[in-house]
């Protein structure tokens, strides 16, 4: 997919670009497979503000994605490629040759009228989804699951890709765009070849009410608050705030672990993506 850039016809054309959605196929979604999206404005179930700079936005509808391919040895047909508000992949819908219609996240290089397959039988070929025990190594993957039967949870985004490196035991090496190498349980599945929508990246939104589209509303700085609102607030003049950069509740906002100690999956990453004298 390509970018678009407009004629300056304001500051904000000038600035933004858009994606030129070559690759879309289709602009109506299957009805069958779309559910409501409940809107929180970053509120709790007790009307708390439990997450700042949420509300607003488009109103959208989920499409519901197959992320466990699971479909074993039914062969299904590439009807469409659309777009999805909910992601930044595009998705494919596919036929089954049963008459079941279910939608997958977009690889790059998928074309209508392709035949995809899921399980043992199925090549190691674009777009197919196979056990880790039964794909080659070597080969590009996207949507690997953690937990066999969960369905896919890394390697979901536009653009995104891993690569199976090696295999030992009842565990496959995963190597991440990250350079995180990670130990996955062969009984997990993964699909072939990377993400599409790979310029999703380089779009520059040109205009704050673009962001507001997305649903995102505006961020303030804490040194330009009152003392009652924010920590680093108040001052005579300008200020940097006179402590550690926090948030609202005095929570510090850099340099903080926010991954859990002693996390149940520590013992799968062989590299994790940090370098540092505490990272093996």
């Amino acid at each position: 997919m390509g970018i678009k850039t407009y004629r300056p016809t304001s500051a904000g054309r000038r600035f933004g670009t858009v994606l030129d959605y070559a690759e879309i196929t289709r602009t109506e979604p299957e009805e069958s497979l779309l559910r409501p999206v409940r809107r929180t404005g970053g509120r709790n179930n007790h009307g708390h503000q439990t997450r700042r700079h949420r509300g607003g936005g488009n109103k959208r509808m989920y499409r519901v994605i197959d992320f466990r391919r699971d479909k074993d040895g039914v062969p299904a047909k590439v009807f469409s490629i659309e777009y999805d508000p909910n992601r930044s992949a595009n998705i494919a819908l596919l036929h089954y040759a049963d008459g079941e219609k279910r939608y997958i996240i977009a690889p790059l290089g998928l074309q209508v009228g392709s035949t995809l397959m899921s399980g043992k039988q199925a090549d190691p070929l674009l777009g197919n989804s196979m056990k880790l025990a039964d794909i080659p190594v070597g080969l590009e993957i996207h949507n690997i699951e953690l937990h066999a039967g969960k369905g896919a949870q890394i390697c979901r985004s536009a653009g995104s890709v891993a690569q199976l490196t090696a295999r030992e035991g009842s565990y496959a090496v995963v190597t991440l765009a990250s350079g995180e190498l990670r130990k996955v349980h062969v009984e997990c599945r993964a699909t072939i070849g990377r993400i599409g929508n790979t310029d999703h990246q380089n779009v520059k939104l040109g205009k704050a009410g673009r962001k507001r589209h997305m649903g995102h509303r505006p961020v303030v700085r804490g040194t330009a608050m009152n003392p009652v609102d924010h920590p680093m607030g108040g001052g005579e003049g300008r200020t940097a705030g006179g402590r550690h950069p926090c948030s609202p509740s005095g929570v510090l906002a850099k340099g903080g672990k926010t991954r859990r100690p002693n996390h149940p999956t520590d013992k799968f990453i062989m590299r994790r993506r940090k370098p540092g004298p505490h990272h093996s």
